[in-house]
């Protein structure tokens, strides 16, 4: 259905955008039985509704004329809970309200407060700010909130987590009784009820979330990595998708420092947002992504909300969301009004049953694909080249004249290939990921006919799995991946072979890096076998004779592989449950 029933320069705005039909929640909120009431909606990150609450205000603020009165006390106040969702509402705010003549005033932390109090002073139409630096404009007497017609709380589920309910609560007893107040918020918790409950009248109750909560632009993609390649597979993601405006979310400002620099050495023109960068550097960062001088940004969740990037069309979590809400609000940046998007998350081995539970959670269906390799990145450059260059070419009398000097000096097939190797030496180079098929048959392999056995105190139960056990041992015992001989795997431990030659060195390493950084990995003990696992089952199913055994089907505890394997058995187990998963990040 078009948009119906509204004010003229409104009107106007939007068909200059291009908006010819609402979203759900737009619909909704311009449905008559809303029109003058209270409002409490349930909508996702992304489904236009600061476009909507823009529009179900008009009335308020302009009656039935078509352009504002002389600015005063504002007429209309929008709080959000971020500094960068709040200049992005003002600056939604602004070209939808531009034909009407209205003057728009941000106040947020971060922001010189000298400037934004003349502003208020000055007289204003809508302001828009974060709850924190609203309160000190009010104490302090700069913002006037006696004809206030209407207040909207945007986000306000994540206005209540931070901690803001303080602040909503002083804004709103400043409010004149009769103002209307609309209340968005992705989710509905008791707090949420309960400031609803104080501060609104009859509201009508608006749910757009419905039973989907992934978005229906957003496809969702699972990338399961060993935890060493992860930096390499989000380098191939990149490469593979060459999306004109990526966002990366990492969980630390400190792995987001780490990955800005590694991305930033490799090639890409790459930007960084977390808690420690200040307003300023915020602004020329997305300043950056906007204009196309940056075509990555990599962010703690302090950028998950709020920022709106119309070309942004990739979201790589690379560092796994701790929750179902922040999934979906990290991934919520893409995939907006209309425009398509992909989210990828990059999965460790070891915790890819956790992401499959909060996956579910999410009620999203994510597909599990493998890391592109460097070979499918480089036939996707090749068809993205021979796309760009088949294009129709409007001729130039200077360029024309290039061209003849460059056909006189070189052949057709020099200049093509000069051309293409112009283009590959622009694009940062694809990684090789080394793996491991955990399915192989024993190979025999040179070297290993002398081999000491060592084992690890965690199994099948735990997830373990070759494809990230090799990395753990490489970089604890300090050798290479061709160093490690059969991997066998049972349900509470797992062997491995490892040359005499180098078993030496190989145990003195592992005891100097028995304490690692990364939590996956933490306690994880490895230690030499006396005997070798086949022994060592035996002996078990001797203890267990007439007492049914530990093993798993025809009474075989383990299966092998070189460099992979599975097992079914279960000796007496040294650990009791999974390594521990990571803390929830803070950003």
């Amino acid at each position: 259905m078009p948009f119906t029933q509204l004010p003229r320069a409104l009107a106007g705005a939007l068909a200059d955008r291009g908006y010819a039909q609402p979203t759900a929640v737009q619909a909704a909120v311009l449905e008559p039985g809303a029109v003058g009431r209270d409002l409490l909606v349930s909508a996702q990150t992304g489904s236009g509704k600061t476009v909507a609450f823009g529009l179900a205000f008009a009335a308020d603020l302009l009656g039935d004329a078509d352009r504002l009165g002389q600015p005063g006390a504002p007429l209309a106040l929008v709080i959000a809970p971020t500094r960068e969702l709040a200049l992005q509402v003002a600056t939604e705010l602004a070209w939808l309200y531009a034909p009407a003549g209205a003057r728009i005033a941000t106040c947020v932390g971060g922001m010189n407060p000298t400037v934004e109090r003349r502003a208020l002073y000055q007289g204003t139409h809508i302001v828009v700010g974060t709850p924190g630096r609203l309160r000190d404009h009010l104490e302090r007497g700069a913002l006037d909130l006696s004809a206030l017609r209407c207040a909207v709380l945007d986000e306000a589920d994540e206005m209540l987590d931070m901690g803001f309910r303080e602040e909503l609560e002083e804004i709103l007893d400043a409010t004149p009784d009769g103002r209307r107040s609309l209340l968005f918020s992705a989710t509905m918790p008791r707090p949420i009820a309960a400031l609803a409950k104080r501060y609104q009248r009859d509201a009508l109750r608006i749910e757009t979330v419905g039973e989907e909560r992934g978005h229906g632009d957003i496809a969702y993609q699972a990338v399961a990595v060993a935890p060493a390649e992860i930096e390499n597979a989000v380098v191939n993601l990149l490469r593979f998708h060459e999306a004109q405006t990526a966002i990366l979310f990492c969980a630390t400002r400190d792995n987001v420092r780490h990955l800005h620099a590694t991305l930033t050495e490799r090639g890409f023109t790459a930007v960084a947002l977390s808690g420690e960068h200040s307003q300023n550097e915020r602004n020329h960062a997305l300043q950056a992504l906007r204009d196309g001088r940056a075509r990555i940004c990599v962010a703690t969740d302090v950028a998950a909300r709020g920022i709106d990037i119309p070309s942004l069309s990739l979201v790589v979590h690379v560092e796994v969301p701790r929750d179902a809400e922040v999934l979906q609000h990290r991934s919520g940046r893409t995939g907006r009004a209309g425009r398509k998007g992909t989210a990828v998350l990059v999965v460790p081995y070891p915790r890819r049953r956790r992401v499959e539970m909060m996956l579910r959670s999410a009620q999203v269906e994510a597909q599990w694909v493998p890391v592109p390799t460097a070979e499918a990145i480089r036939a996707q450059d090749n068809e993205r080249l021979l796309e760009e260059l088949l294009k129709p070419i409007e001729p130039i009398e200077a360029d024309e004249a290039l061209a003849a000097t460059l056909l006189e000096k070189r052949s057709p097939q020099d200049l093509a290939l000069a051309l293409v190797q112009a283009y590959r030496a622009k694009l940062p180079e694809p990684e090789d990921l080394a793996e491991q098929d955990p399915r192989a048959a024993p190979v025999r392999r040179e070297g290993f006919d002398d081999v000491q056995w060592f084992r690890m105190d965690i199994g099948r139960r735990q997830n373990a799995d070759p494809r990230w056990l090799l990395p753990l041992l490489c970089r604890r015992g300090h050798i290479t991946r061709n160093e490690i001989g059969a991997i066998r795997i049972g349900q509470f431990e797992t062997y491995f072979q490892v040359p005499s030659a180098i078993a030496r060195k190989f145990a003195d390493a592992v005891k100097r890096t028995g304490v690692v950084d990364a939590e996956d990995e933490r306690g994880i003990r490895i230690e030499a076998s006396a005997e070798a696992p086949r022994e060592v089952a035996k002996g078990r199913r001797r203890e267990n004779a007439g007492g049914g055994g530990a093993g798993g089907p025809g009474g075989a505890p383990y299966a092998s592989s070189s460099q992979g394997g599975h097992g079914h058995g279960a000796p007496r187990p040294h650990r009791k449950g999974p390594p521990r998963g990571p803390k929830p990040p803070r950003g």
